[in-house]
């Protein structure tokens, strides 16, 4: 091998001889040129050698062609309802991936003869452009001599983010998307490579991908563009901002043209067809919504947080953690399309009418809301105030801000609409609309079938479905069924007394004993003692006693807390956990009248276990979860296992209680109003102090649905009980929702069933009286009718009408003269 080299050396040196010979005469004379020349040389071999060290480098920062084979483009997963309607996608850059043979033939001809003339004859570098470049844009300065990049290039622009490499950042990064141009070239073919450019590449609008553009401008599928809306579309590459079609039209309609003028240069048009389509003008269908189906907005955004949970400790099979904005994903929810569109439905007709009632009931008084510390508050959580406050707007400069008219978006009813306003007129518009929070479920299954967090999620994103706000009387229930758990009888006749009850010490509860001493009094400048709760009934009528059944028909609130002093605080907090509800729950017995707070989420889910005879299953939103290619990432459909919470005797006690609330009690208004007569239906409407909180949560066998209305601040509200109360506010939209479930064909899977049979023991244990008058209500009704009929004798009297002695049995009078 050694004497092999050695020859070799020889070899070269041999042939090498001559030339070495001939140089070295030419550096004794000329000296200073060949050193000159030589210098250069060993620059010329330097640098030649460092470029393909720098592109070597380069080449080990970019995909290789292996992994530009398995290659896939971001894709936005998509969420379905159970019954499979696609209502939204999660993404961070929004788009819809569509095959080579969806993209019409002129959008690729355009595309070709807009940004790559030579495309079907280069390996995704067209040196001819490079040459354009340099003397037309670089040494004459003409800057319409346009770009050298190839469509190959500007695909590897959209697949390989820009990185900071400070100085050489251009440099690199070119240098990066032509190492990955040309293995693009490798791997894919030059219709493949058209068609992952045309589903990458940014639209304005942010729209990514032909097909995204072609539903924002034109509310259509790429495959159905003509060719003057593909050529509008293909003209915005050159600038999104600059031409964008509904800002800038002209500009639009200009570039357009020039995409023609482009075709028929090419030979893709003749030049009679690029006039005539030079004279068409754009006819955009601008459409908003189009990256987001627009139902059930607040359940997406519940549905999201869950998911991204999940996937987080789920990974795909190159071992990274599922992304649910890129991977492609397919969520099957709960959800049913059909119920949430009635959902939706019946809250805009009720909200509609009750919101326009609100505004007359306070037209001409001061809105309470309106308040300066309700107002700032309100100001300093909105999106508006944090945009100025990043900008290091101090306090002074924002209120300023705010007080300036603009034309601004509103929310209305009848849809949005513009009006000449400040930031803070609008504040004070927005805080006077009645919000609400709806949800209906399954309660064997826990499936969520309708979600609606509030009146527009466009302007209002909380969710009032996940809110805590006073529950109100729909916790009564709550005590009642604790109170049938301590062994009180359901036929106790309690007392519908006013009582003045006292705190002698923290949690320590009782009757007011005036002969009792309180260690640490509390007083008002008045003398009113602080440690005093009197608990009143909302009709303000005393007096009579209840069995529980009538006292949670007619919500007596005297009755409730007389309850809950019986059987313990504690005893109630403790049900109400294992029911499901969450939050602070003060260990106070104002809990018993509502005056916790709590969410639809919650009370939806505790009177769900009522309605399933005592067992409690969880609420679920998801179904299942497929990856891109079809596989079962997760699966929620089988029935989960349930918790026996309450005794299913007692469970059924508690709903043929609610069955008369929503007969002949607070809620009757379902039979007589709303006509929902001859079905199962149990409920509890609910009002908060001041009103300010309408609840209504009923049931029938096979679902579970709960409202809540009121304002985003507890000083909206209505200034009497009878506007206010939650049945006037929550329970219509109950009404409306069901009348439709109950009866439309399409919901059959919803109807029927009947509640548990109460035991013969169990009817027997009922069997009393709802309420009992007190002697004093006997006599002042004995006083009332003895004046009742004196007065219709009075009326006879005047009237001098003969009475007629009776007939005798078998008397032939005539009886057609009498």
């Amino acid at each position: 091998m050694n004497t092999q080299l050695r020859k070799f050396g020889t070899s070269i040196r041999s042939f090498l001889r001559p030339y070495r010979q001939k140089w070295q005469g030419f550096a004794e004379k000329k000296p200073r040129l060949a050193k000159f020349i030589k210098w250069t040389g060993v620059s010329i071999i330097c640098l030649f050698f460092a470029f393909w060290l720098f592109i070597f480098i380069i080449s080990l920062t970019v995909p290789t062609a292996r992994q530009l084979r398995q290659l896939q483009t971001d894709v936005a997963s998509e969420i379905y309802t159970a019954d499979s309607v696609l209502i939204g996608r999660y993404y961070d850059q929004y788009r819809l991936l569509v095959p080579y043979d969806s993209i019409p033939d002129f959008v690729i001809d355009a595309l070709v003869a807009t940004e790559d003339e030579r495309f079907y004859e280069h390996r995704g570098i067209d040196y001819r452009s490079w040459g354009r470049v340099l003397y037309r844009s670089v040494l004459m300065g003409d800057r319409s001599g346009g770009g050298g990049s190839t469509i190959s290039q500007q695909l590897a622009k959209n697949l390989l983010p820009r990185k900071d490499f400070f100085l050489l950042s251009l440099l690199v990064n070119k240098s990066r998307e032509i190492v990955t141009a040309t293995r693009l070239e490798r791997v894919y073919n030059k219709k493949q490579l058209l068609a992952l450019y045309l589903n990458t590449v940014s639209f304005p609008d942010n729209m990514f991908g032909i097909d995204v553009a072609a539903q924002r401008f034109f509310s259509k599928s790429a495959a159905s563009l003509s060719p003057e809306e593909g050529a509008l579309l293909v003209g915005t590459l050159k600038g999104t901002s600059f031409y964008h079609p509904v800002r800038n039209e002209e500009r639009a309609l200009q570039r357009r043209n020039v995409v023609f003028q482009q075709m028929a240069k090419n030979q893709y048009i003749t030049e009679a067809e690029r006039d005539s389509l030079m004279e068409t003008p754009l006819n955009l269908v601008y459409n908003r919504e189009v990256q987001s189906e627009g139902l059930a907005p607040y359940f997406r955004e519940y549905v999201k947080r869950q998911i991204e949970e999940m996937l987080a400790n789920m990974e795909n099979p190159d071992g990274d953690p599922y992304d649910l904005y890129t991977d492609g994903l397919k969520i099957y929810t709960t959800l049913d399309a059909g119920l949430q569109h009635e959902a939706e439905e019946a809250i805009r007709e009720h909200l509609t009418a009750v919101q326009n009632e609100f505004n007359q009931h306070w037209k001409g008084y001061t809105a309470p809301w309106h308040d300066v510390n309700t107002i700032d508050f309100a100001m300093r959580n909105s999106l508006y105030y944090q945009q100025l406050k990043a900008q290091n707007l101090n306090d002074e400069e924002i209120v300023e801000k705010f007080n300036e008219k603009d034309t601004l978006t509103i929310f209305t009813w009848d849809g949005a609409r513009e009006e000449v306003m400040s930031p803070l007129d609008r504040i004070k518009y927005h805080l006077g609309l009645l919000q609400v929070g709806f949800l209906s479920m399954e309660p064997e299954t826990g499936f969520i079938r309708a979600w609606v967090g509030g009146i527009d999620y466009d302007f209002f994103q909380y969710d009032h479905v996940r809110a805590k706000r006073q529950s109100g009387s729909v916790f009564k229930p709550v005590v009642y069924t604790q109170a049938l758990r301590s062994g009180i009888n359901p036929c106790q006749q309690i007392d519908n007394r006013l009582r003045v009850y006292h705190e002698y010490a923290k949690y320590d509860w009782g009757i007011k004993d005036y002969r009792r001493d309180d260690p640490e009094p509390h007083f008002d400048t008045d003398g009113t003692d602080l440690d005093d709760w009197i608990p009143q009934n909302a009709d303000g009528k005393y007096g009579g006693s209840y069995s529980m059944e009538g006292a949670l028909t007619n919500s007596v609130n005297t009755i409730t807390v007389d309850l809950i002093m019986r059987i313990g605080v504690d005893s109630v907090i403790q049900l109400a956990r294992d029911m499901g509800i969450t939050g602070d729950i003060p260990q106070e017995p104002s809990i018993a009248l509502g005056a916790a707070s709590m969410s639809v989420y919650d009370l939806t889910r505790a009177f769900a276990i009522l309605a399933n005879k005592g067992k409690m299953v969880h609420p679920r939103v998801i179904s299942q979860i497929l990856d891109h290619e079809g596989n079962v990432l997760v699966d929620f459909s089988e029935q989960v296992p349930q918790e026996q919470v309450i005794e299913p005797e007692t469970a059924a006690v508690i709903t043929k209680m609610l069955e008369s609330v929503s007969t002949m009690g607070t809620a009757a208004r379902l039979r007589w109003k709303y006509r929902l007569y001859g079905f199962p239906i149990a409920g509890k409407t609910g009002t908060s102090q001041n009103h300010a909180d309408g609840w209504f949560i009923g049931y029938t066998p096979k679902l579970v649905s709960g409202v809540w209305v009121g304002g985003d601040s507890p000083l909206v509200r209505f200034r009497n009980f009878e506007n206010g109360q939650g049945a006037a506010t929550a329970l219509p939209v109950w009404a409306l929702y069901m009348q439709d479930i109950l009866r439309k064909a399409e919901y059959e899977e919803w109807q029927g069933g009947e509640f548990p049979e109460l035991s013969p023991e169990q009817r027997q244990r009922l069997g009393c009286p709802m309420r009992i008058k007190s002697p004093e209500e006997m006599l002042a009704d004995s006083i009332a009718q003895a004046r009742q009929d004196s007065l219709d004798q009075l009326v006879i009297d005047s009237l001098q009408v003969e009475t007629l002695p009776p007939l005798e049995p078998n008397d032939p009078t005539d009886l057609g003269n009498r």
